[in-house]
This record gives C-alpha cells, structure tokens and sequence, in this order.
C-alpha cells in the first residue's frame, strides 16, 4: 500500500517516520548516544538533535518543550514506552550493553536468555529511556538491520 492508496482508502500508512525522546538536557543526551556510536549532522548546540537511524529518525529535545509541544501534561516519569535495538548475536547484545553502561546508562536487566526463545537485556539512557537490545531468533534481520516480521 502506498501512502497515497492509504489515504484514499481512509487508512494510513503503517509506519514510523521520527520518534522524539524528551530529554533533561539536551547536549547530554547527545553526547551519550554518540558515546554508543551514533552520529548527527544537527549543529553542535542545536536545540534539538536528529539521528538517522535507518528509515526512520530519532530526535531529543527538551523534555519540556515536547510535553508543551504536544499539548501534554508531563508528571516526569515513565512514558510507557520501551525502544529496542534488534542485533545478530548474543556477542553483540552483551557489547552493546557494555558500551552503553560506560556511556552513562543504567542496566535494567543484564542479558540473558528470554521465555520467548531469544537473548536480551535492557539499558535505560540517562534521561529514563529503556532500551532492550535483543536477538530474536524467530524475527530475521535483513542485511541493512531491518527486523521481518514472519508471515
């Protein structure tokens, strides 16, 4: 289905375009998530910072300025919402989360075998983000990183 069809159709497009982390401070963030090896072309003090990250982007802005942004209230806290970052071996999860401890972040859960058959542990970035780096056995990564569901 392409986004035209979809809007014809009344639907829309079943995907993601930008995922914005609301963040303490701004230059902090940035520089954790470099720490773990990502790179941005947003100006060294930008207000907001965007990362390409595949198909989609990740951007960290104030967390104020987003709750204000998006006509929210903001009592601080969890959000409820979990990323994940989905890699080819275990090897790789346990280095991963290695990295991202000596960046600053706080393990949650240290890697380990799943219920579900896979390999994964949690970190949670400095601002309260958690993120489950994972290998999933039954979801196949393409060789750009993209996770197939089966059919």
């Amino acid at each position: 289905m392409t986004l035209q069809s979809a809007r014809k159709g009344g639907g829309v497009d079943q995907r993601l375009s930008v995922i914005t982390l609301g963040v303490a401070d701004v230059a902090r963030a940035r520089a954790f998530y470099e720490a773990l090896g990502w790179t941005s072309p947003s100006p060294p003090r930008a207000d907001a910072v965007f990362f390409q990250a595949g198909p989609l982007v990740v951007a960290l802005w104030g967390r104020d300025d987003l709750a204000l942004d998006s006509g929210v209230d903001d009592p601080g806290g969890w959000g409820g919402v979990t990323l994940a970052h989905n890699l080819p071996t275990e090897r790789d999860v346990d280095d991963l989360l290695a990295r991202a401890r000596d960046a600053g972040a706080t393990i949650a859960r240290a890697p380990g075998p799943t219920f579900w058959g896979g390999y994964s542990g949690v970190f949670v970035d400095p601002d309260g983000h958690p993120w489950e780096i994972a290998v999933n056995p039954h979801w196949p990564l393409g060789a750009d990183g993209a996770v197939t569901l089966p059919a």
